[in-house]
């Protein structure tokens, strides 16, 4: 992965990100602190890709604040003009939130302007302990890999789906 740049994100975003050993930081009007990373991937997709991890750090209530939003997206959009490769968003299911998360990634992208330059799938299913888990993909429509990559999240998400009984 390319790196990214502090000073082309700031150009952009709303709120001042600053980089900390490999993580985004920026902290909102309302005191919350939010970590980004773009964490590789080497279980999901054979092709490069990374997980995206966003983390409310300090744990603090976070209210509506589009600021939030179009911080994050300054960050994305960067990622993406420095690397022509697969994002992978897993909600975290460890509060039972993961159906709101998923809900506001996607209408957090469907706001973006230059959405029609990417492929956006998302897809929920369920775990052996009946939790609803909500997954999705971010890529260029110009990578090269486009209709491999989206075949075999398709696959992979269908075996995921349809796991043997015992």
């Amino acid at each position: 992965m390319n790196c990214l740049s502090a000073n082309l994100i700031n150009q952009q975003s709303p709120y001042k990100v600053k980089i900390i050993e490999g993580s985004i930081e920026f902290y909102t009007d309302y005191g919350v602190h939010y970590g980004v990373e773009f964490v590789e991937d080497d279980a999901l997709l054979s092709r490069e890709a990374y997980h995206l991890n966003i983390v409310n750090a300090n744990h603090r209530k976070s209210p509506n604040d589009p600021k939030v939003k179009d911080t994050i997206i300054c960050i994305v959009d960067e990622f993406f003009k420095q690397n022509n490769t697969t994002l992978l968003y897993i909600c975290d299911t460890g509060d039972n939130k993961q159906s709101m998360r998923s809900r506001l990634f996607e209408r957090w992208f469907e706001t973006y302007e230059g959405k029609w330059s990417f492929t956006f799938l998302s897809s929920s299913l369920l775990d052996e302990d009946n939790n609803v888990n909500y997954a999705a993909i971010i890529l260029r429509n110009d990578n090269p890999y486009l209709k491999e990559i989206v075949d075999e999240f398709l696959e992979t998400i269908q075996l995921l789906g349809n796991k043997p009984t015992t």
